[in-house]
């Protein structure tokens, strides 16, 4: 049936060709060809054809014809660049594995690591190919723990009691009874007698150099009870697609989806501690085991390893493929981060994103809300001060606010009225400040007057969208382990202006997903999640009025650029969390009244402050917690970086200095 299917889709294909030819011209039939090819690999990447229409159908309400038909050449482009992404900088040669092995001698610390992997009724093919990529493994010190769970197949059994006669690493146990996968995982868990415990799914693969660079960050972090690894997919096809390079430890992040998920490797005291997995959290009993470790364990012990070790098989009905086969799983993950919350006494509870399979986190406000000083610098430029006043007054729901304007040298009589007029309302005062513009100076000293325990900080050119933004933003800010908290900003053409700032872009600092359309969700649904970043834009920030004091408010060495990134830095380096909320959206008219960056001696500013934050941040410039250094530093798109900045494997070095393909 398969072979005919495809058939079928040959002579689908070639009719389509043929109409093409008679019908266009040579360069629009290349671009309907290759939409094709794009559809094709939206099947493969979703693991069949009713997923990947499901896919397009919400991408179609969403955008119309044009996004789809953008969405499909994007893929295409992407998957070429990962292809060639790997050829150059992920591909294991004989030289590469001769230096390995030479550096697994010289590890001090060799840990027995146990590899769980629960069965049930696995293809022969995909079953052999998981079983094969742990015996390829490069560090030898490992162990397979199998356990079937009564797989009714006839052929699981014995292939798996071949490969157990084959290697004494690999370790067996045969349930009676079938009892899922946390059942399955924790027979399988009975037979570990490893330090850490690894583990893989019946039809996934691991990276040949997988547990090697485990080691590798053991011996950098022998403290470590934690450590997760990138990962990308595979298709029926064998070809790797859709790499997640994820970002150093991010608490925020972990609440709203699974960025453990695999490779996830743990100290096996940690785990046997724990009970093992949680039956009853079918789907998602990974994402419950990583929150119930992280509540026993500090932040320090849990450790990334930015490399893909890790290859999850798409297929139907996989979670890989989008999880729309599988609603149990995104309920159980409800339920795990609810229970995580509650038992860490977190105001906090979750509610389900279905459409993107993930979760938002709502922190209840206090009964009693605190009074929030919102702090406007401007200089006149009326008609976007009083759009971005009026815009607060009229629309915010959070009912305890002052909002003072601080007015640096306006003399535009029409603006001057304004204030007049609008300080009648009792939320609204004037802040006169004559000294000549050092953004950091006006803030300080408005800062020092404001009468609210909890300070916000707008542009006058932006404006309120959602009503509840305010709310929003305190209710993060009030959390005590959070410091600054950030806005979703939108240029009035409704494409992102600000979604968290991401550190090194272009030097020193750029705008996560910058331009990205209103109905895209970014990199692995980054723009449209909770999660913390080193820094976000004072554009619009929301900071208790403590930690703006603690950290001696913002650097007025920086005038105009960068001393928002600054101020969050500092804010990092005292122990607080930087948070991006994306459920708070305003308009940013950027630039609107100051201008920008266009004269001598702007640029000259521009640069001395930009030498300023590279001498003062300079290692964490290039090193963002926030960001992964498999991705550029070019673009605010989270595309490939090329080369990453990482040390690459043997053998691919001389691919540095190769110009990318296009």
């Amino acid at each position: 049936m398969k072979t005919r299917g495809l058939t079928s889709r040959s002579r689908a294909n070639g009719v389509v060709r043929a109409t093409i030819r008679n019908s266009y011209s040579k360069t629009c039939m290349n671009t309907v060809l290759k939409r094709t090819t794009s559809f094709h690999d939206v099947v493969r990447r979703s693991g069949g054809l009713k997923p990947a229409l499901m896919k397009c159908w919400r991408l179609y309400r969403r955008e119309g014809l044009s996004g789809v038909s953008g969405k499909l050449t994007s893929l295409h482009r992407q998957s070429i660049d990962y292809m060639e992404w790997i050829r150059r900088y992920d591909t294991l040669t004989d030289e590469a594995r001769a230096v390995i092995e030479c550096r697994i001698k010289t590890f001090s610390y060799k840990p027995l690591i146990s590899v769980v992997m629960p069965t049930y009724n696995t293809r022969a093919e995909w079953l052999v190919e998981a079983i094969e990529s742990v015996k390829k493994q490069l560090y030898p010190n490992w162990e397979l723990c199998i356990a079937d769970d009564a797989s009714s197949d006839s052929h699981v059994r014995p292939l798996l009691e071949r490969y157990a006669a084959e290697d004494g690493r690999i370790k067996l146990v045969f349930r009676k009874d079938h009892g899922h996968i946390s059942a399955a995982s924790n027979s399988a868990l009975t037979l570990a007698s490893g330090e850490f415990i690894a583990f893989l799914d019946h039809d996934d693969l691991l990276a040949e150099h997988a547990l090697v660079w485990v080691v590798d960050a053991l011996s950098r972090r022998p403290d470590a009870q934690l450590m997760y690894s990138d990962e990308d997919k595979i298709d029926t096809a064998g070809r790797r697609l859709e790499p997640y390079f994820k970002c150093e430890w991010n608490e925020d992040l972990l609440y709203s989806h699974n960025m453990i998920c695999h490779l996830g490797v743990y100290r096996s005291k940690l785990v046997h501690e724990l009970g093992g997995l949680r039956e009853g959290f079918e789907g998602a009993q990974d994402y419950d085991l990583a929150l119930r470790c992280i509540e026993r364990i500090d932040a320090g012990q849990i450790v990334h390893i930015p490399r893909v070790l890790y290859h999850w098989r798409i297929h139907p009905g996989s979670t890989a493929s989008g999880g729309v086969d599988k609603p149990y799983a995104l309920n159980a993950g409800e339920r795990s981060i609810n229970e995580h919350l509650h038992r860490r006494r977190s105001s906090g509870v979750v509610e389900p994103l279905t459409d993107l399979r993930m979760y938002r986190v709502r922190y209840q406000l206090p009964k009693s809300l605190p009074l929030v000083s919102l702090v406007v610098p401007t200089r006149n430029g009326m008609s976007l001060v009083r759009q971005c006043v009026d815009s607060i007054l009229t629309k915010t729901t959070y009912a305890n606010y002052e909002i003072i304007i601080v007015d640096n040298g306006s003399d535009d009589p029409e603006t001057l009225r304004y204030f007049e007029s609008v300080q009648t309302d009792s939320r609204v005062r004037i802040l006169r400040d004559d000294r000549p513009f050092n953004y950091s100076e006006l803030v300080n000293a408005a800062c020092a007057t404001v009468s609210g325990s909890v300070i916000g900080l707008l542009n006058n050119d932006v404006e309120v969208i959602s009503p509840d933004w305010l709310s929003e933003m305190v209710s993060h800010a009030l959390r005590p382990e959070v410091g600054a908290v950030g806005a979703r900003l939108w240029y009035p053409n409704g494409t992102v202006q600000h979604a968290g700032v991401l550190l090194g872009i272009r030097g020193v600092a750029g705008h996560a997903h910058r331009y990205l359309k209103r109905y895209q969700n970014g990199y692995f649904a980054r723009a449209s999640l909770i999660q913390s970043f080193c820094a976000v834009t004072a554009a619009c920030l929301v900071v208790r009025k403590e930690v703006f004091k603690k950290v001696g408010g913002f650097n007025e060495a920086l005038q105009v650029a960068f001393n928002d990134v600054d101020f969050c830095l500092r804010v990092r380096e005292a122990g607080y969390r930087n948070i991006y909320t994306p459920y708070a959206e305003l308009y940013h008219h950027e630039s609107a009244t100051r201008g920008h960056e266009d004269t001598p001696e702007k640029h000259l500013r521009f640069s001395q402050e930009s030498a300023y934050m590279k001498q003062l941040w300079g290692h964490l410039l290039v090193n963002d917690p926030a960001y992964s250094p498999n991705l550029t530093l070019e673009h605010q798109d989270f595309s490939l970086a090329w080369p990453p900045r990482l040390e690459l494997l043997p053998g691919n070095r001389s691919a540095q200095s190769e110009p990318r393909a296009v």
